[in-house]
């Protein structure tokens, strides 16, 4: 049972209960303690210091210091905060990048220009065709902001203070262009030194951005960039980029609190988003058109109606996401039910052929298969429909999603939760009773014929 998630008591209950070992044609999770994430710790100093001393540090350690902008209330945060050590440093101007990807708040517009005037700062506004994830469509799956081709149907004009060309990237074809992450590589010089990006990627937003921070105790929020996503497609960079989350720590009151007591600007559209009553947790500045943004995309249509009006016309499939984005249609809420007497596996199978064209297909299977491995390599229990399984986190609820939407970033995780005994005992009769009739059902239909359905 050593290579089970349980250990300690967890391990002898999960003994107890016949949970099983991992599939013995794979090869076991074991943990690794060099590379298990760090438990939080609390600290006697608050939030804001701890970011201010990770920035001087950063400046003590890099040449070239950048921000990453996006007009959104984390970036907001990062950009005050490094512009503050960057002057009192004397390491003026501020290098700022800001990807504009066209379907944006008008609000949202105006807060980035009111940033450029500054003369502290050196704004590089990047209006440049990239691959962008459309999940509102599966016949098209992706959309490029301001394609040429697509001029008539841009949903604004170009602002005079854009870049439109990135040395080194050629847009012409409209099949190779590449993800503004791919691109990364393309954003710093060998010239330069070596280079710190700096994001406002917080450690409660998401596991994956969790586990990125708690790797290391010396320096964890400082991450070697290698450039994209580390994919084929990646344009890479000579070695010289590292990025780093100053505010890794903190908590949306605290992102809220920080320009209130400091009077910093910030984009008026989370004014609009307040008086329309979405919670904070819902306040967020995305690219519009990806599987868990879309769930928004009413915000657009109630925030600023003339900009939805354009954006129903720029990217197939927006309208009718925008109307059941939160529905079984996208795999959200309620599932659809499984046809009786086909098994999950023939249905992921029918689902993934039905919702993507023939490369996205592929992509979407093959990242089933690493999760179904990840599963296996912890447990050779089936899997229930709906409740995860107590050691690996996953049911097929999971992968119906996958084969449904799509999870192209790996933004969607197994449910991992730490359990007493007792916790776990319970949890894990709740998934024999969810998965029993599944067996049931599947015991009957090879009664019936003879063959597993």
């Amino acid at each position: 049972m050593d290579a089970l998630t349980p250990t300690g008591a967890n391990g002898q209950v999960a003994a107890e209960l016949g949970v099983s070992a991992p599939h013995p044609d794979l090869k076991p999770y074991r943990y690794n303690p060099k590379q298990a994430g760090l438990k939080a710790q609390e600290v006697e100093k608050d939030v804001l210091t701890l970011a201010r001393e990770r920035l001087r540090h950063i400046y003590d350690l890099f040449d070239h210091v950048s921000v990453s902008l996006s007009g959104g209330k984390d970036s907001t945060v990062i950009l005050n905060l490094t512009l503050e050590i960057a002057r009192e440093r004397g390491r003026l101007p501020l290098d700022v990048v800001f990807w504009d990807e066209e379907c944006i708040y008008t609000e949202n517009v105006d807060y980035i220009r009111r940033v450029a005037r500054d003369p502290d700062i050196a704004l590089r506004w990047l209006c440049i065709p990239v691959k962008h994830r459309n999940a509102c469509s599966s016949e098209q799956p992706t959309w490029s902001p301001w394609a040429p081709e697509d001029r008539d149907k841009w949903v604004r004009e170009l602002p005079a203070e854009a870049l439109t060309e990135l040395p080194g990237y050629d847009p012409t074809d409209p099949a190779a262009r590449l993800s503004i992450p791919e691109l990364s590589g393309l954003l710093f010089t060998p010239q330069q030194g070596n280079v710190c990006q700096i994001l406002g990627i917080r450690a409660d937003e998401s596991l994956i951005r969790r586990s990125a921070v708690s790797r290391r105790t010396e320096d964890n929020y400082i991450i070697k960039d290698s450039g994209g996503y580390g994919g084929a497609t990646a344009v890479l960079h000579p070695g010289n980029v590292w990025k780093a989350y100053p505010i890794y720590d903190w908590r949306t009151d605290d992102v809220w609190y920080a320009p209130k007591i400091l009077g910093w600007d910030y984009c008026r559209v989370y004014d609009a988003m307040d008086k329309l009553g979405f919670s904070p947790a819902q306040q967020r500045l995305a690219p519009p058109f990806g599987e868990e943004p879309m769930q928004r995309l009413h915000q657009y249509h109630e925030i600023e109606p003339e900009l939805w009006d354009r954006m129903v016309f720029r990217v197939p499939g927006a309208a009718t996401a925008k109307r059941y984005s939160r529905t079984e249609l996208y795999a959200f809420g309620e599932l659809p039910d499984r046809p009786r007497g086909l098994t999950y596996e023939a249905w992921l199978r029918d689902l993934v052929s039905a919702n993507f064209p023939e490369k996205e297909r592929a992509q979407v299977s093959k990242a089933i298969r690493s999760h179904l491995r990840m599963h296996y390599r912890k447990t050779a229990d089936p899997l229930a429909p709906n409740v995860e399984h107590p050691v690996s986190g996953y049911a097929w609820a999971f992968f119906v999603k996958m084969a449904m939407r799509g999870n192209f970033k790996d933004r969607r995780q197994p449910s991992m939760k730490s359990r007493t005994p007792e916790e776990f005992a319970h949890w894990h009769a709740k998934y024999r009773a969810d998965l029993q009739p599944y067996l049931d059902e599947l015991a009957e239909a090879r009664a019936t014929t003879g063959e597993t359905p």
